[in-house]
């Protein structure tokens, strides 16, 4: 008996297409109708953009780092990370914001790379715990920090447009590893950096 491949097997574009076709049918409309009739070809190109996080190694983002910092080594915060992922339960949008902070044991990353860190994990199907904890470990394993802060937080579209359909919830989470964790001073510092990120959109 063949073992079980890790590896999904391949899907053409045309499979995808007519796997849309077969959900705009089973909804209870007609995808041959002018209308829908390029919406299979519309939804797999979106597809490739929503979830093109899983063609992406966040680890690669952070390897290139800096040490010439001038014996810099206060905490780095980059608050208010917009992201859009998608749920891996319902397949509905999550929107929201990602703030990061490490303290830093002789080595810096650019700004940016954080920022695509937060990207790779979120266009993938997610669940925002794990997302969190993914971020959080990515920057831990890289920089090898003193610790590391990561609070997200997301707007579920699944509980908003469907079963309970609470609008106006927001839902929040957060992964401290190291001195984040261990020393409430810290922790609490990252925590007022995050606050002082204004009103929440």
């Amino acid at each position: 008996m063949a073992e079980p491949s890790d590896t999904p097997p391949e899907v053409t574009r045309e499979q995808a297409e007519e796997a849309v076709r077969t959900l705009l049918r089973w909804a209870g409309d007609d995808p041959a109708r002018e209308g829908l009739q390029d919406t299979p070809k519309r939804v797999v190109k979106a597809y490739r953009e929503w979830f093109s996080g899983y063609a992406l190694d966040p680890d690669e983002y952070l390897a290139r780092t800096f040490e010439e910092v001038e014996g810099y080594d206060e905490m780095i915060v980059l608050r208010d990370i917009e992201y859009e992922s998608h749920c891996e339960h319902h397949m509905a949008p999550i929107i929201g914001r990602v703030h990061v902070g490490y303290l830093p044991a002789g080595r810096v990353v650019g700004i940016s790379k954080l920022a695509r860190v937060v990207d790779a994990y979120a266009k993938r199907f997610q669940v925002q715990e794990k997302m969190t904890a993914q971020i959080a470990g990515c920057i831990q394993r890289a920089l090898g920090p003193l610790g590391v802060g990561v609070v997200v937080e997301g707007a579920h579209e699944c509980m908003t447009t469907r079963g309970v359909h609470k609008r106006g919830v927001s839902m929040i989470t957060s992964t401290m590893l190291g001195s984040f964790r261990e020393d409430a001073r810290t922790r609490a510092e990252f925590l007022r950096f995050v606050e002082a990120s204004g009103p929440r959109r």
